[in-house]
């Protein structure tokens, strides 16, 4: 094959590798602050079962968490995740849905305790402020305290979000078509240089990830430190 083949078909695993990648992100980052919220609740009823889902997905590997998804709901269900009407037969549709699914209750999971820390960090003071000021508690949550955890919860949000553009590559495994999945299926055919090319895919992405973030924490340096 030659360098332009290798590429076009390493595109074709880009696509999705970012469909997942934003996705995953676009559905977590709210989801994590609706298990961050939970956790964080005065009902025992509701913070300590998702304090535990937290610590049970936190503590066990993505790669198992993808196997689950893929697999689990069919033995339940007597039908595996392929044979669902909704897929009308198409594989590839199946295998991704799941595998998003897990990426995405995994990412909430971990955005929510950084959320929680990010509220946490925040001194009870300005809470009590705003209370002397007659705001509600929700005027004071979004007027003052949001801006002040975004700025930083940033820097962890980030970092994560690096681990996600790498963590997509685990989609292989239950046979998703992602970059990594094309360049070792070029790699079967006795190549191995596609491996690398597709790492330098990887550290173009991770670079285009880390900028985003520094403008995002430049904007929000005002808040001071």
């Amino acid at each position: 094959m030659t360098f332009w083949e290798v590429t076009l078909t390493l595109l074709s695993g880009l696509q999705n590798t970012a469909l997942l990648f934003f996705l995953t992100l676009l559905l977590a980052l709210p989801l994590g602050l609706v298990f961050c919220f939970g956790s964080m609740s005065r009902f025992k009823a509701l913070r300590y079962p998702v304090k535990g889902f937290i610590y049970v997905i936190r503590g066990t590997p993505l790669m198992l968490q993808l196997m689950v998804f893929i697999y689990l709901p069919g033995m339940f269900l007597n039908a595996p995740i392929t044979k669902w009407p909704i897929f009308g037969g198409n594989v590839q549709a199946a295998f991704f849905f799941g595998s998003l699914l897990a990426f995405v209750i995994n990412y909430a999971c971990y955005f929510s305790e950084i959320y929680r820390g990010g509220i946490q960090s925040i001194p009870k003071g300005q809470w009590e402020a705003g209370q002397v000021l007659g705001l509600a508690k929700k005027q004071i949550f979004f007027h003052i305290i949001l801006l002040q955890v975004i700025k930083n919860i940033l820097p962890p949000i980030g970092n994560e979000t690096v681990t996600l553009v790498k963590d997509t590559s685990l989609a292989r495994v239950v046979s998703v078509y992602e970059i990594l999945f094309m360049a070792n299926e070029l790699r079967a055919q006795g190549m191995i240089w596609p491996l690398f090319y597709a790492g330098a895919f990887f550290l173009v992405f991770n670079a285009l990830v880390t900028w985003a973030f520094a403008r995002m924490e430049k904007k929000l340096s005002y808040f001071g430190g």
